[in-house]
């Protein structure tokens, strides 16, 4: 199958009796390390500014368990969990946007505008209210990206369907998902409310410590996954005629990739709310990072990670002391983004 990937090369790795073929990318490893090394800068930076600035290189000895008590309590306890689930949401909502956009072949097919994200929030806005629900705002949220998809499969076609149907049924979804968030805060006493506000907007304040080591896992998982089954998504740029004469089954892959792209949004809805256009606009940088048409994962999800921390450093520094949720900082400069892509590609409209 190499043949019509001519950039890409094919290891195998005996596992048992079992041979697992991984297709790496000639020049991927090289870009991924390049966006790793930003998305490390990028932390240390976020790190280092806040109440109390610390020098990066301070940073770097709290990191590695030196220097003094104080600046180890601020930079491991008080700042570092935050940066981490920066990093773990961004990914998985990066990811997760570039792999709807291949199933769909639309780069405008999200998560968020299928549906998934506004319906996840719904869900966990219901579990944080108590509407009678025991499963927790994780479980929930899990729930409700499943239940939208779904309902995008089927009012928009099926699983083979592309194109309009698909988005226009997940915009649907997505505005009664919302209105029904709407209509349970405006239901509840104003502080059960306030806590289900964060839900709403995204934001990684006051997020449970014990969710990000379960957030990192599964994006890492994930990310994993996909660099196994790349070689398999890869096909989806065919028709799917194509795809059954190279002996693989189409809805089987699309199946995997909205499996995959379901539960990122949903983790990561459950971990920071809806996180504006980060679905959109990683893919699209990574896009611009490589030197070709292709599906870069990998790299979406790194992008994905480098945009939420610096959003969150933006949200959290530029008002300070006030601090903007870092769903509002994603918006505002991730709509203009999506007009600039929309100006200069004006006639590309699929992958």
């Amino acid at each position: 199958m190499n043949h019509f990937f001519p950039h890409y090369q094919t290891t195998a790795w005996k596992i048992g009796s079992r041979q697992l073929n991984v297709v790496i990318e000639s020049d991927a490893v090289i870009r991924n390390l390049i966006l790793t090394v930003l998305l490390l800068g990028s932390g240390i930076l976020s790190l280092s500014i806040g109440t109390v600035y610390v020098s990066p290189d301070q940073v770097i000895k709290a990191l590695l368990g030196e220097g003094d008590s104080m600046t180890q309590f601020l930079i491991n306890d008080l700042r570092l969990n935050r940066i981490l689930a920066g990093i773990y949401t961004g990914a998985a909502f990066s990811l997760a946007g570039c792999l709807m956009q291949n199933v769909a072949r639309n780069r405008l097919a999200t998560p968020g505008i299928i549906g998934i994200d506004n319906a996840a929030m719904a869900f966990a806005v219901a579990s944080v209210v108590g509407i009678g629900i025991s499963l927790s705002p994780s479980h929930m949220a899990l729930v409700g990206a499943a239940t939208a998809t779904a309902l995008a499969f089927a009012i928009g076609g099926g699983s083979g369907t592309r194109g309009y149907r698909f988005i226009v049924a997940g915009l649907g979804i997505g505005a009664v998902s919302g209105a029904v968030s709407q209509l349970l805060l405006s239901q509840v006493h104003i502080d059960v409310a306030n806590a289900a506000y964060p839900w709403t907007v995204g934001s990684l304040s006051g997020r449970d410590e014990e969710q990000v080591p379960w957030m990192g896992f599964i994006t890492l998982l994930a990310v994993i996954a996909c660099i196994i089954l790349t070689r398999y998504f890869r096909l989806l740029s065919f028709a799917d005629s194509v795809i059954i004469t190279l002996g693989q089954k189409p809805n089987q892959i699309r199946f995997l990739a909205v499996v995959i792209s379901v539960t990122l949004t949903g983790f990561a809805v459950a971990m920071s709310g809806p996180i504006g256009l980060i679905a959109l606009v990683g893919p699209e940088m990574a896009r611009t990072f490589a030197k070709h048409k292709g599906l870069p994962l990998v790299s979406s999800a790194i992008c994905g990670a480098i945009l939420m921390v610096l959003a969150d450093l933006v949200g959290r520094t530029i008002l300070s002391p006030i601090e903007l949720p870092v769903g509002i900082v994603t918006a505002v400069v991730g709509g203009p983004y999506l007009i600039w892509i929309l100006i200069r590609k004006p006639k590309q409209s699929s992958l």
